[in-house]
This record gives C-alpha cells, structure tokens and sequence, in this order.
C-alpha cells in the first residue's frame, strides 16, 4: 500500500471524530478544560503512525473530555538512554512503549511500572495470543500490553538484484546469502546498508544468527550458565560467522559511522540492495528517501533471514514484541486509555493502513501490504519468536551484544572474545 493511500484511509468512526472535533473547535472557551492529563511516550515513528496515535487520542478525548493526551516521541538510540531518567523525574510518562523482557524487569523492579495483571484478567488478555501476553509477565504478574510482534528480515531492492542476476526467491541458505553478495559486488552494485553507529542494527547480524545457531532453548539455557553459558560454541560461531560475512566487503563506506536513520534513507534511495531491518522499516524508508516515495513497491521484496545448515533455530523467528506499560503511579485513566489504544478495532484500523502487524486475534485478516502478509506468515510458521537480544537480556547486558556486534564487524575482537564479553556482562548484571 502506497503512503498517499494510507494518509487518506477512513472508517466511520474517524470521520464522525472529525465531525466531533470540529465541533468542539468552534465552542471554543465553551468546552471544559480537561483535568487529567496523560502523557504517552513512545519511540520516534512515521509520520502516518503519528497521524493514527493522534487520531486515536483525539477519539478517546472526545468520549472522555475530562481528560488530555498528550503525545512525546523520542529517537531510538535517546529513547532508551533517557527512558530510566524520565521515569525517575517529575516528568515521567504515564504510559511508555516497551519491549518487554529482561529490560522491562530492570525498571519493574526498580519500581516505576504498575502492575495491570487484574485488569488484564478482566477479558483484555483475551485479545491476543498468549505469547504476546507472556512478554510482559514477570513471575506471574503482567506489567504491560502488547501492541504488534516485529520480525527482523531483509528488505530487497529487486532491481538491483536483478541487475546482477540474483534470484531473491532462491536465497534460502546464509552460502546462499554470500554467493548473492559476491556477484552484486562484481556488478558495481553495494550489496547492504547497516546503521553500526547505532549498534543494535549491526546487533541484528549477530543476534539472529546467535538464535539459528543456539535456538530460542539454547539461548535460555545459557542463562543459567549451561555449555558455557553465552561463552558457548553457538554464540562463537555467530562471531565467526558475521565475521566471514563482513570479509566479503556487504556494507557501504563507511557503515560504522551511518546511523539507522541514513542507512535506512539510503536504502528508500536505492544505493544497496539489502537492509537486514524490521519490517517497521516499510514506511520510514520510503519517508526518508530524497524522492519521498522510496523503493517502488513493484522492486520491493521483505526476505526471511537466511537458515544455517543444521541449526536448531532455523525454524525460529527473531525480532520484537512490542508494547506499553502503565508508570507506577500514573491516573487509573492510564489504564483505561492503554485498553482503547490497544482494542480491537484500533489494531485492524493499523492493520488496514499497513502501519504494523497487529498482535490482537484476527486484525492480521486487514493486512493490506504483501510485506505485511509476509510478515504474517514468518510469525506463523515460526516455532518460537526470540526478542531483540538486545531487548531480552535487561539494558546492560544489551549494551554489551551492541558493542560486540560492531566490534566483530571492524575486526577489533575475536568471535571467542566477543562471547566471553557477552557471557560477562549477563553473569555481572
């Protein structure tokens, strides 16, 4: 689905909200000043995304006029270093955006999130499938909602594939992967973008090969220290692996110091044929790109990452469940917005405007976009759905796989060094 299509998609309901809105904009003084203010705060999106969050709260403000909401949006990389300040400020949020996990129990135990189980139990949980729910329970309490599953993959420019005479459909395998980046060299032709300045996106090579290599089962285990805990074969062949990998010269120039942002522009721009991204990707690169349309949606294909030869995770999926998650403290009308913004019919609407993949059952049925479907189907053919590692193993030890990855790819450490690194940093956090 195109951008312009998207801004212009309607249900009823919105268009009765514009009628709503506009009738309260010419009361002007006449209507009551709001007296609660919810503030919500999320990671920087699309434009399109923030017309729908705005859409959203100004329905839930006109079915409730006692209350404001107000909508913040930080950068990723500031996100997550500014998050912990905030919460611990005056200027906290009342409703955040998280990715579960060990990173949510590090501020869960530092006492900044509420606790929703009873709300939850109360027919919400039903909405979605029990996987999604479990991301935001710790030891039996649930302490967010989820929002959308994200997947990590590869966005592909096909004519530039194509030009090399690389059949995308072909690549199956990670040799598979290599032998396309060759012959893409051979033709002139940058094989793949990547933001190293960021971290996490260089953290998605290693990290998924990290799941192929060990498996959702083997990444916990060495939790607890089992086969050498993250100081494993497994974790030491990722290395070894994206090492091989970056010997083949994939990235543009300079990939160390391009942020997320740019590369994703560059790709929308059409200077790589890959982008190993999540599929949110699809419509901020377009936005980003000089032209402002991207990658036609003709030349655009979303690629599941290749499998490794007798891996055990290759039947396993990598990427994000996504969410909020009410601030310790925060009005009960927290609680109450975060139902709506999650309910059912917001999730299709998102689905119907191919802004994410919805979690909520039966919303994947509005998917409008074959990437978006793709996605779908990656989810469903996936036995296990490994998060973020970054994400997964709480901030410091994420901190640690980050730099790691970036080591790797500049031949600063060896893949033993990089796994003791990692295995370090979970066993001192």
């Amino acid at each position: 689905m195109h951008a312009s299509y998207q801004h212009n998609a309607t249900y009823p309901h919105r268009r009765r909200l514009a009628v709503a809105i506009a009738v309260a904009s010419f009361l002007g003084p006449c209507v009551a000043l709001a007296d609660t203010t919810l503030r919500v705060l999320r990671v920087e999106i699309s434009d399109v995304e923030k017309e729908y969050y705005s859409e959203i709260a100004a329905e839930y403000e006109a079915q409730n006029p006692d209350v404001n909401i107000e909508l913040e949006y930080i950068s990723n990389e500031a996100y997550k270093t500014r998050l912990p300040t905030l919460l611990q400020s005056d200027q906290r949020p009342d409703i955040f955006y998280s990715w579960g996990g060990e990173g949510l129990r590090d501020k869960v135990e530092a006492g900044f999130v509420r606790d929703i189980t009873e709300e939850m139990q109360a027919g919400w949980q039903d909405l979605y499938p029990e996987s999604a729910v479990s991301a935001f329970t710790l030891d039996g309490k649930v302490y967010g909602a989820p929002l959308y599953a994200t997947v990590v993959g590869f966005w592909t420019n096909t004519a530039l594939t194509e030009q090399a005479g690389v059949d995308v459909d072909a690549i199956e395998t990670w040799e598979d992967l290599e032998e396309a980046v060759v012959a893409l060299r051979e033709q002139g032709i940058t094989p793949a973008v990547v933001g190293g300045k960021d971290g996490w996106p260089m953290h998605f090579y290693w990290g998924y090969l990290a799941t192929r290599l060990a498996g959702g089962d083997g990444i916990e285990a060495a939790k607890t220290g089992a086969d050498g805990g993250f100081a494993g074969e497994p974790f030491v062949r990722a290395g070894e692996l994206l090492q091989a990998f970056v010997d083949l010269e994939p990235f543009q120039s300079g990939f160390m110091s391009t942020t997320y942002e740019r590369a994703s522009a560059m790709f929308g721009d059409g200077e790589a044929a890959f982008h190993l991204m999540g599929d949110w990707d699809y419509l901020p690169s377009k936005e980003r790109s000089m032209s402002g349309e991207g990658v036609p949606d003709e030349n655009l294909e979303f690629l599941p990452f290749p499998s490794v030869e007798g891996a055990p995770g290759n039947d396993h999926s990598f990427g994000g469940m996504n969410g909020y998650a009410v601030t310790q403290g925060a009005p009960d009308e927290a609680v109450d917005f975060l139902r709506f913004l999650l309910n059912e019919e917001n999730q299709r609407e998102a689905a119907s405007r191919g802004i994410f993949v919805p979690v909520a059952h039966g919303s994947e049925e509005e998917l409008a976009t074959p990437y978006a479907r793709k996605v779908a189907e990656i989810l469903r053919e996936s036995t296990f759905h490994q998060v973020f590692l970054d994400q997964a193993l709480g901030t410091s030890v994420g901190a640690t796989v980050n730099d790691i990855s970036g080591d790797l790819a500049q031949g600063v450490i060896t893949p033993e060094e990089a796994a003791e690194r990692v295995d370090e940093a979970w066993q001192f956090r």
